[in-house]
C-alpha cells in the first residue's frame, strides 16, 4: 500500500501548468502544499460531488485535462457519477481515487465494502473505456504517464494509506479569495488559447 501523499508527489511531477485538479478532503490539504496552483478547484463540503464538479470543468474547457483526486467515501456518496461522467465521455477527465478503506475526513470509521469494493470493476461497468489499479508506489510512477496520455474519461484506483501530517486550513479550503483566484486563472488561461 502506498501513502498517499506521496502517490500525490508523483502526479504532481506528471501534469501541467494548465490542468485543473480538483482535490477533496485530506487530499485537499495535501495537494495544495504539493501543488499550489490557482487551479486547484477545492470543493471540500461538497462531499461526493468531486466528480461531478470535475465532469462540468472537463466539458466546459475540453482543451485542457481535468484530475479529480476523489476519496473512496466521498465517492460512495454519489456512485451514480461515474455513470453520468462515462456517458459525457469526455478525453480531458482523470478521475484518481484514493482508496483507503475510512471516511479519513470524519474520523477514519470504516467504510461499507471495504477491501471488498472493486472500484476499477465499477467504472468499468458504468461506461469507462479505461480504469487501473495501483498498488505499489513504483509501478504507479512507471504507469502515469501512459494513464495521463491516454484519452479519458480514465479511472484510477489508488490503493493508499495515510502518509505524513499535513496542516488542516479549513480557511484556504472555503476561501472566497481562493475562488476569485481560481476563476480569474481559468478565464485567464482560457482566453489566452487561439
Amino acid at each position: 500500500m502506498m501513502k498517499r501523499d506521496q502517490c500525490l508527489k508523483i502526479l504532481a511531477r506528471g501534469i501541467g501548468e494548465d490542468d485543473i485538479v480538483v482535490p477533496v478532503y485530506q487530499a485537499a490539504f495535501e495537494w495544495m502544499l504539493i501543488r499550489p496552483s490557482d487551479l486547484n478547484y477545492v470543493t471540500t463540503g461538497a462531499m461526493g460531488q468531486a466528480s461531478s464538479h470535475a465532469l462540468g470543468l472537463a466539458l466546459a474547457f475540453p482543451g485542457r485535462r481535468v484530475l479529480v483526486i476523489d476519496g473512496d467515501g466521498s465517492l460512495l456518496m454519489n456512485l451514480g457519477a461515474l455513470i453520468t461522467c462515462a456517458e459525457q465521455n469526455p478525453p480531458n477527465l482523470y478521475h484518481f481515487l484514493g482508496n483507503n478503506g475510512v471516511y479519513e475526513a470524519n474520523g477514519s470509521h470504516p467504510l461499507p465494502g471495504a477491501g471488498k469494493t472493486d472500484f476499477c470493476a465499477l467504472a468499468r461497468a458504468a461506461g469507462f473505456p479505461a480504469a487501473h489499479r495501483f498498488a505499489d508506489l513504483g509501478d504507479f510512477e512507471a504507469g502515469l504517464p501512459a494513464v495521463l496520455q491516454a484519452p479519458g474519461p480514465v479511472f484510477v484506483d489508488l490503493h493508499v494509506k495515510q502518509g505524513e501530517s499535513y496542516p488542516q486550513d479549513y480557511t484556504q479550503l472555503h476561501s472566497a479569495e481562493r475562488r476569485a483566484r481560481f476563476k480569474q486563472a481559468v478565464n485567464l488561461t482560457a482566453a489566452a488559447r487561439p
